[in-house]
């Protein structure tokens, strides 16, 4: 039979382990992608270090892949072999929870999540349902499509679903592998758009992003810097410090909201009292379906929007993971097969 290289986890806290697998078969509503690139993301840590409830190893972990179908398995519609395509976060859904019955898939209490409770695209090929699907214009090549299919989603969904129109303030907190794509999605699609960060030496980057204004943190109190600039009508929290969140609540305007992407299990310092003035509040956003995916993929194409990113080799992962890990990278890690 056939093999492939496969990277995976056989215990939490274990080192990565580059083993041969047989190249699987599609089943019944499956088809089978040659993996082109896979982006990391710091959730791929929940696989690392055994840390998402119910996890089974060994596991391969990745949710950011680009690749070509190359086997449909029966029972699948639609989609072909050929086609170069991406999987996300969600690699599929029940249909049945009270969730999915509302048409809210990225919830599904009983949803296969890629890389953490299936395999993911840290290996050469990869059986992927084909409700995890999404169609990569031919424009964005296989090491941008990836982290597109994360932190793309993730910032652009969360935009195009908070309520702002063309024109309106945003501001865009944390200039890392959300924020810099933030930045970018949010400026095309016509918004102020004012980037927060700690010092200076982002700055130059951030408005050649797209942002229009900058405001450093440990320099000036952010929330008193958006009130002078009129007060932002979302504010994205890329930052994964709640201290830095509740810093920037005070700035918004009316109805404002601040759209937590950053995930962080501290306490926030929050008075209540000073949402009521101005009937501002906080939500959270996770990254949304497989159509999500296309459309943030057609918008990135139309708008020439790009990840920054490192490319390391398959064989390396474990260097490509600690190099992601140290927040050090200039911003998405990215592993690539050769294919």
């Amino acid at each position: 039979m056939p093999k492939m290289r496969a990277v995976q986890i056989s215990r939490p806290g274990g080192p990565f382990e580059i083993v041969e697998r047989e190249i699987p078969q599609p089943g019944p509503r499956e088809v089978r992608v040659k993996v082109k690139a896979c982006g990391l993301c710091h959730a791929d840590s929940l696989t690392k270090e055994g840390h998402f409830p119910g996890i089974t190893y060994p596991r391969v972990p990745g949710h950011e892949v680009a690749g070509v179908i190359d086997a449909v398995g029966s029972d699948v519609p639609r989609w072909k072999v050929g086609q170069y395509v991406g999987v996300g976060w969600l690699g599929s859904y029940c249909g049945h929870c009270e969730s999915c019955r509302r048409g809210v898939f990225i919830a599904c209490a009983n949803q296969r999540v890629t890389g953490i409770t299936m395999d993911g695209g840290y290996q050469d090929c990869m059986l992927v349902p084909f409700e995890g699907l999404a169609l990569i214009p031919e424009e964005i090549n296989p090491v941008d499509a990836g982290p597109l299919m994360c932190a793309g989603i993730t910032t652009f969904n969360a935009l195009r679903n908070s309520g702002v129109r063309g024109g309106d303030t945003v501001a865009v907190l944390g200039i890392g592998g959300l924020g810099h794509l933030a930045i970018q999605f949010a400026s095309k699609m016509s918004l102020r758009t004012i980037a927060i960060a700690r010092g200076t030496d982002k700055e130059a980057l951030a408005r050649q992003l797209g942002a229009g204004h900058y405001i450093d943190s440990t320099a000036a109190d952010p929330a008193a810097e958006l009130q002078r600039l009129g007060g932002a009508k979302i504010i994205v929290a890329t930052s994964t410090s709640a201290q830095a969140i509740a810093a920037s609540i005070g700035g918004l305007s009316l109805d404002g909201r601040v759209v937590v992407l950053g995930a962080d299990f501290t306490p926030m310092p929050l008075t209540t009292g000073a949402l009521i003035g101005r009937r501002t509040g906080l939500y959270g956003w996770p990254s949304g379906s497989s159509i999500d995916s296309e459309d943030t993929m057609k918008f990135a194409a139309m708008t020439s929007v790009r990840p920054m990113t490192e490319t390391f080799p398959l064989e390396k992962a474990q260097e490509a993971y600690d190099r992601m890990i140290s927040n050090n990278a200039r911003f998405r890690v990215v592993l690539t097969t050769g294919h």
